[in-house]
């Protein structure tokens, strides 16, 4: 069966782990810090298979698989404990490469170093008459490793159809994870939690267009009437008698000149009628914001421990400020 990096197969995987992302975590064995967590490989099925170590403080720059089984998650404390983990067991593994394609034959050798440990035979994978508990962790249950529901199940459950009292063969064509439990199945019983969830209101607000105003100029055209008085000069000649029209006078030879002109200078006025331009109003543009107070109800829900008894076991509620025991 092909395995794959958890980015590979799931590049979301952070939203799958939420605030436990193990990646990164510090790895145990037992008090000792020997390393960490450097990436995580799951099945074609995306099932949780192998912790990639780095045994930096073991041996140095090595990399090493650890089956699923094998480890304890302490999401408080931001570590990975492997209590059976042994230097001699890290020298024994083959290195991982980040490259390399893990196959059958290089999972058989790391199951051959973990299966002494973990109770089974490196011929067969199983003790004779061996159990496997149901559950396997898959990637898309949206759990955090070591948070999905504990396993269940008869301890007596079998894992194929052989005959009672004989032990399984397999090869890399026959070969099932469920005939490792110790090695595949998280034990849920060290570290079971259940999240209770609230509900709250959250107010936000969303900044959509509403519309638009344009404000532009376009030209009118009107006819205009105007008014312009001219003045015109005229000529007027007139022609009186005079009351001494018909007395004589002594005039001289000299009184009857030819050429005698009398000039008078005529004028009149022209209208001048244009067009000139000037500012007849400034708009000035801009814009103002209203506020409101948007309220709402809704209903919320919260979620509280009912916790149920039988006999007389002792219960202590750490978070229960009427127990007289927290």
């Amino acid at each position: 069966m092909a395995l794959y990096k958890i980015r590979d197969f799931y590049p979301d995987y952070r939203d799958l782990f939420g605030d436990h992302d193990i990646l990164g975590y510090d790895l145990y064995s037992g008090d000792e810090k020997v390393g960490s967590v450097d990436n995580l490989l799951v099945d074609e099925d995306g099932k949780f298979r192998y912790l990639v170590i780095g045994t930096g403080v073991w041996i140095f720059g090595k990399k090493v698989l650890l089956p699923i089984g094998r480890a304890r998650m302490d999401y408080n404390n931001r570590r990975v404990y492997a209590d059976t983990l042994t230097r001699e067991q890290v020298e024994n593994l083959p290195e991982f490469n980040e490259d390399d394609v893990i196959d059958y034959d290089q999972e058989e050798r790391v199951r051959g170093v973990y299966r002494p440990s973990a109770g089974t035979t490196m011929a067969s994978g199983m003790t004779s008459g061996a159990v496997m508990p149901p559950g396997d962790v898959p990637v898309d249950t949206g759990a955090p490793m070591g948070m999905s529901a504990p396993l269940t199940g008869n301890t007596t459950d079998r894992v194929d159809d052989r005959p009672l009292g004989t032990t399984p063969t397999y090869d890399r064509d026959s070969y099932r994870y469920d005939y490792d439990p110790d090695l595949y199945t998280m034990n849920e019983q060290n570290h079971q939690q259940l999240r209770l969830y609230e509900e709250r209101l959250v107010a936000d607000k969303t900044r959509h267009r509403t519309g638009e105003v344009r404000v532009g100029k376009r030209v009118e055209t009107e006819n205009a009437h105007v008014s312009v008085p001219v003045e015109r000069e005229r000529v007027v000649i007139e022609r009186n008698a005079p009351t001494d029209a018909r007395a004589t006078t002594n005039l001289g030879a000299d009184a009857f000149n030819e050429g005698e002109v009398a000039r008078v200078e005529v004028y009149e006025e022209t209208p001048d009628i244009r067009k000139e331009t000037f500012v007849r109003e400034e708009v000035s543009i801009r814009k103002e914001v209203d506020r409101e107070t948007v309220e709402a109800d809704e209903q919320l829900r919260k979620e509280r421990l009912d916790i149920d008894s039988e006999g007389n076991p002792v219960v202590r509620d750490t978070n229960n400020p009427l127990d007289p025991r927290r």
